[in-house]
Formats: structure tokens, C-alpha cells, sequence
């Protein structure tokens, strides 16, 4: 009668695995290939075959090269500059914040695909209790030893997982793009500060050489005045021209003072510790005679804040799905085997085995409508994301059109502005020799003398500015980072990889 009762008992059990066998393949059939929610398609942002804007001031359509444009500041030709940006790469803390967030959004990336997989537990416990005296009668006590493993699994079969992994996957990616941002600003504004400092320096200088200029005069003027030869409102002009000239030095230093300690910070070193390697003036870089700017689709595809917004788009879009499969039923599936003895020294024996297993399924039948209006939540965030993608989009074109703008009338306006500073000197020059002949009051030196000043400290800025527009155009243009077009599937998503991690200074991967 035993032996046909364990043939019944493993005749059962058969059949049990027999049913567990011919329900997982269908299963995992399912949740290999069906996923509820919208598939993601990138989109193309709309772009003209040409810029707008005339491609004045040596600007022409050519494509420039990847290596150009991730060095850009390269063509200026400027080796302090070259250094400032190789330290501001490596020791910038905003940079150093902005990997660590690409860090951080792996780690949430490696968590959300874990729930793709099985889950098993270890556990031992011993219970030790006393047994009522009132209902058993013997107020004995009693232990309990186990120790086993515990698996369990959710079966994604509507792929709610698998949108979650997907949307975390466009997190890490937007946190590159971030990244990427984060260092093209950086070396713009390492850049821009090198350049008001050079033209700190020669706005200082057009000021020195007008003092000495100046002071030359006032000189002149006293022994003229003290001789009888000019009246005294011919010598305190000269004067007042001399002060007022000098009193713009101070100004000067202070600017240049500030503008060093900014590059410090920008490197991530303490205030006036670059003093010494910047003190030495130096002109403002010369700007190349030619600069390429390539066609707008190019840039709309490389600018890392467009290619953000559409990782954003994509997590959005991938979020619905994960909130849809809320909508449907979960299945499980558990087991456990272990040990179990009232005695620790018969725990290991084979007769302490024990074991369970089987499927499982849980329905959100009723909750008052809340997942439906989560799945509206996800929709409309999607709807903001691909505003947001699309306004991107525009911002990008009219920052690039207007650094075209910019940068090629600078080139006039300097022309212009050298001619003017030309006439200027020798107009102080004729002024000088003809007062000293006595054919001209000084009334005529001093407003040649303010003019030169005025023009050549205007000219200095223009320099600076026609510098600062070329920066502003490759940071519009996205340059400052090593591109690379990723392989995109038949759906237009990128291909799906495992998230890498953030490159080594100044190369974000």
C-alpha cells in the first residue's frame, strides 16, 4: 500500500512538471516578444540645406573635420590658451559633478535590468518556543532549524520591465549628453575669459601708450606755460587729459585681476593661482582666415543639448509602456528547497529536506481609475518632452544663425576701426607739429589725442569681441567633443549597448 502510494505521489509530481514545462516556454515566448505602449522612433529634426545668414568674414560651407571642431580653440594658435583648456578639462568641478552623474545613472540603469532576471535568496533561521501547558498539556519547548534557498521570478510578459530598462537607458544617455554640454560650455567660457583678459591687457596697453603720449605734452605744455608762451588753460587741458588717461589704469588692473582668478576657478584651483602664468600680457589671437561652418543638419545632429532633449523624448515615450503593462496581469514564478529539523544534528540529513514550487499571477482588478490616469501622467510628459525636443531645435538654429551674423560684421567693424585708428594717429601728429609751429591752439592736440585714445581702446575691444564671436560660433556649432553618430536600429532608436562609462578627462566617451 506504501510503495503504490509514492508511485501516485511521483506520478503527480510528473505531471506537475509536466504542466510547468509546457506553460514557461509559452511564457517566456511572450515576454520576448510583445510589449505594450507606443514604440519609440527618433526624430529628425527639420533642418534648411543652407544657413540663412550670409557666410561673410572668411566663413565658408565646407564641413569641418571631427578633430577640428572637438579642438576648436586650437586654431587660434595660442598655447596658454591650449593649456588653460587641457587643465580646465580635467579639473573643472562641474565637470567632475556632471560624470558622476553618467555614474550614477548607470548604477539605476543595472538596477532596473536586474528585474528582467530571476531573484534567489539564502536564509537559515532557529525558533526555539514553548508549547502551552493549558492546551498541549506539557508546557514543553521546542527548537526548529532551517536553511534553504528561495527563488522568484516575474515573467515580463507585457514588458513593463523592459520599457523601464529602456527608459533608464535614455536617462544614462541624456546624462552623457549632459556631460557632453557641461564640457562644451566649460571650454567656451575658459575661452571667453582668456580673451576678455588679453583684451583687459591691450585696452591697459593703449592706455600706457597714451600716458606716455600724454605726459610727453603735459610736459611740454608747463615749460610752454612757464616760458609765457601758452596761456594756462592750454596746460591744464593737457593735464586734465593726462589724469583722466591714467585714472583708467586702475580700472584695467582690476579687470585683469578678475579675470584671472575666474580662469582659477574655472580650473578648479584657488583664486590667483594662475597669476604668475597669465601676468605676462599677450596680444589677443589672431583669428584664421578661414573657418568652415558645415550645413545645419550636420550641427542639429551633433549640438549635445538637442541629442539630450531627444534622449529625454525617448524616456518619455518608453515610460508609457512601462505604465500600460500596469494595466495587465503579472505572472510569477517561485520555488524553495532547504532543510528543516527539530534537532540540529539530523538538519543535514536527506529525510530534512523539504521543497515547493509553482506559478503565481496577481490583477490589479480595481483602483479607481489610477493606472489610466497614470498613463495620461506619461502621455502628456511626452507631449512636454517633444515640445521641449522641438523648441531645442529652434534655439539651436537661431543661436548658430546669429553667431554667423555676429562674427562676420565684427570682421567689418575691425577693418573699419583700424582704418580709424590709422587716420587718428596722424592727426595727432599733425596736430602736434602744427601747434608747436604756432598754427593751431592746443584745443586741436587734446581732441586728437582723446580720439586716438578712444579709438584704439575701442579697436582693442573689437579684437576681443571678433575672438569671443569665433568661441561663440563653434560652441554653437557643438564643437568641443569628440562626435560620433551612433548606429541606429530599423525602429530609429540607437542601437541598444550596455551604457559606458564616462571617458578620461576632457574625453567624455
Amino acid at each position: 500500500m506504501s510503495g503504490r502510494r509514492k508511485i501516485t505521489r511521483s506520478a503527480g509530481i510528473v505531471r506537475k512538471l509536466r504542466l510547468a514545462l509546457l506553460v514557461l516556454p509559452a511564457l517566456l515566448l511572450l515576454s520576448g516578444c510583445f510589449m505594450v505602449g507606443p514604440d519609440y522612433r527618433r526624430p529628425e529634426p527639420e533642418a534648411p540645406a543652407a544657413w540663412l545668414s550670409p557666410l561673410d568674414g572668411g566663413l565658408e560651407t565646407g564641413q569641418p573635420a571631427l578633430g577640428e571642431l572637438a579642438g576648436w580653440w586650437r586654431v587660434l594658435h595660442d598655447p596658454v590658451l591650449d593649456r588653460l583648456e587641457e587643465k580646465a578639462s580635467s579639473g573643472n568641478l562641474d565637470l567632475r559633478i556632471a560624470r558622476s552623474r553618467v555614474r550614477e545613472a548607470r548604477a539605476r540603469w543595472g538596477i532596473t535590468r536586474a528585474g528582467l532576471f530571476p531573484r534567489i535568496d539564502a536564509s537559515g533561521s532557529y525558533n526555539k518556543h514553548r508549547l502551552s501547558e493549558e492546551n498541549h498539556g506539557t508546557g514543553d519547548s521546542e527548537r526548529l532549524y532551517q536553511a534553504g534557498f528561495d527563488a522568484g521570478w516575474e515573467i515580463d510578459v507585457f514588458g513593463g520591465t523592459r520599457r523601464a530598462v529602456e527608459a533608464a537607458e535614455a536617462e544614462v544617455g541624456a546624462t552623457r549628453e549632459e556631460l557632453h554640454a557641461a564640457l562644451v560650455s566649460l571650454q567656451a567660457e575658459v575661452a571667453f575669459n582668456y580673451l576678455m583678459l588679453r583684451t583687459d591687457q591691450a585696452r591697459l596697453k593703449a592706455a600706457r601708450d597714451n600716458i606716455v603720449v600724454q605726459k610727453k605734452t603735459c610736459d611740454l605744455n608747463d615749460s610752454l606755460y612757464k616760458a609765457g608762451l601758452i596761456d594756462k588753460l592750454s596746460y591744464e587741458q593737457s593735464r586734465f587729459s593726462l589724469e583722466h588717461t591714467r585714472s583708467r589704469v586702475p580700472t584695467f588692473l582690476s579687470r585683469i585681476e578678475k579675470d584671472c582668478n575666474r580662469l582659477a576657478v574655472l580650473l578648479g584651483t584657488t583664486p590667483g593661482s594662475l597669476q604668475a602664468e597669465l601676468v605676462k600680457p599677450r596680444p589677443v589671437p589672431e583669428l584664421p582666415p578661414k573657418l568652415a561652418v558645415g550645413i545645419p543638419a550636420e550641427t542639429l545632429r551633433r549640438r549635445p543639448d538637442i541629442r539630450r532633449a531627444e534622449r529625454r523624448l525617448a524616456a518619455a515615450t518608453a515610460r508609457i509602456g512601462q505604465a500600460t503593462a500596469d494595466l495587465y496581469p503579472k505572472f510569477h514564478l517561485f520555488g524553495t528547497i532547504g532543510l528543516e529539523s527539530l534537532h540540529y544534528d539530523t538538519l543535514w540529513r536527506w529525510a530534512s529536506r523539504s521543497w515547493g514550487y509553482g506559478p503565481g499571477v496577481t490583477w490589479n482588478i480595481f483602483d479607481a481609475g489610477a493606472i489610466r490616469r497614470n498613463i495620461e501622467v506619461q502621455t502628456e510628459l511626452q507631449k512636454q518632452s517633444l515640445a521641449d525636443y522641438e523648441q531645442t531645435v529652434l534655439m539651436a538654429r537661431e543661436e548658430v544663425e546669429n553667431a554667423i551674423v555676429a562674427y562676420a560684421r565684427e570682421q567689418q567693424r575691425r577693418r573699419y576701426l583700424q582704418a580709424a585708428v590709422k587716420a587718428a594717429a596722424e592727426a595727432v601728429r599733425l596736430a602736434q607739429d602744427q601747434f608747436q609751429a604756432g598754427l593751431v591752439d592746443f584745443n586741436n592736440v587734446l581732441v586728437t589725442q582723446l580720439s586716438l585714445l578712444a579709438l584704439e581702446d575701442e579697436r582693442a575691444q573689437s579684437d576681443g569681441l571678433a575672438a569671443a564671436n569665433l568661441v561663440r560660433l563653434y560652441k554653437a556649432l557643438g564643437g568641443g567633443w569628440k562626435w560620433q553618430e551612433p548606429p541606429v536600429t530599423e525602429k530609429g532608436t540607437p542601437a541598444v549597448q550596455p551604457p559606458a562609462e564616462p571617458g578620461p578627462a576632457g574625453k567624455p566617451g
